[in-house]
């Protein structure tokens, strides 16, 4: 069977409200193929947030609170639901203050001292000449409360605006459109998770600006496999040019070297055994194959 296992570089999700938790698969792992959550970097400066608004999970994000960047989020897609964008953008305030309150707030309205020691705030983003990127997007939030969710400045990265309104907008709806088209008819549960990988420039000292964006998308049948009709992924430069189109397996290749761990996996699954052994004897050949022939025809 071929994988539906999707990749890019892109940038999604935004606020809401937030619980900073010990172990999102347990605590909202319904965001996550097979409840399981891609690659986790050890250390206390990585934070789990179950992203919550009115104490309902919305999707989950893996936080650097160091880079003050998202490393990614992962939600669930179901579909267009045409939802609307607001303008204010919340902050977690269980980030700078253990004790504080797990949901969301504007920044006005949270009395924390040493607020945005560990997160980034609004007043990074002024006159910084980068757009609030998401990464799990309003375009394909579940409800309007969801899309509402999606504005917190632990969902969001600096991105270049014209990458964000551009190539990585229309990305965004070339997959909603394809996994409406072929996902959702046939009963799957699509799973999305995007991310982002730190780059050597940063905003007001303090935010670093991702080099890369990128995402991934698995649509689970009814025997916890994922189902695909092409083998095409993502992987995109923080600049308005179009991403690269490579298999998961290059692209959690790719992120090994740039995340510079000696592993990364973004879904559990693993594709058939012969495309396996294949990519396992010839895997640079094999990767820089696929980039070529998907940079012809695609």
């Amino acid at each position: 069977m071929m994988l539906l296992l999707h990749v890019l570089m892109l940038s999604l999700l935004s606020g809401g409200s937030a619980k900073v938790v010990q172990d999102f698969e347990t605590e909202c792992g319904q965001f996550f193929a097979n409840k399981t959550s891609p690659t986790r970097f050890p250390g206390e400066r990585y934070k789990q947030i179950c992203q919550t608004l009115n104490n309902v999970y919305y999707y989950a994000t893996f936080y650097d609170t160091v880079k003050k960047n998202p490393v990614y989020s992962a939600y669930k897609f179901e579909g267009l639901k045409n939802c609307t964008r607001q303008n204010a953008w919340y902050i977690e305030p269980q980030l700078d203050d253990n004790n504080a309150s797990p949901d969301m707030k504007l920044e006005k309205d949270v009395k924390i001292q040493g607020l945005g020691k560990h997160q980034a705030l609004n007043g990074d983003y002024e006159n910084s000449l980068y757009d609030r990127g998401h990464l799990a997007p309003v375009y394909q939030a579940q409800s309007q409360s969801c899309a509402k969710a999606t504005f917190t400045l632990t969902n969001a990265a600096p991105q270049n605006p014209s990458f964000n309104r551009g190539q990585w907008r229309a990305l965004e709806r070339n997959i909603a459109k394809e996994l409406s088209d072929q996902c959702l008819p046939n009963k799957y549960s699509v799973y999305i998770v995007t991310g982002v990988v730190p780059g050597n420039n940063n905003i007001n000292n303090r935010v670093t600006v991702p080099s890369h964006f990128w995402t991934a998308y698995c649509c689970l049948d009814n025997n916890n496999k994922c189902q695909n009709l092409e083998l095409v992924r993502f992987i995109g430069k923080n600049e308005n040019i179009g991403p690269d189109n490579i298999s998961v397996a290059c692209l959690e290749a790719e992120l090994e070297k740039l995340y510079e761990v000696t592993s990364f996996k973004l879904f559990n699954t693993s594709e058939n055994n012969e495309n396996k052994l294949f990519q396992n004897k010839a895997p640079v050949s094999y990767c820089l194959k696929q980039k070529l022939w998907y940079s012809c025809y695609f």
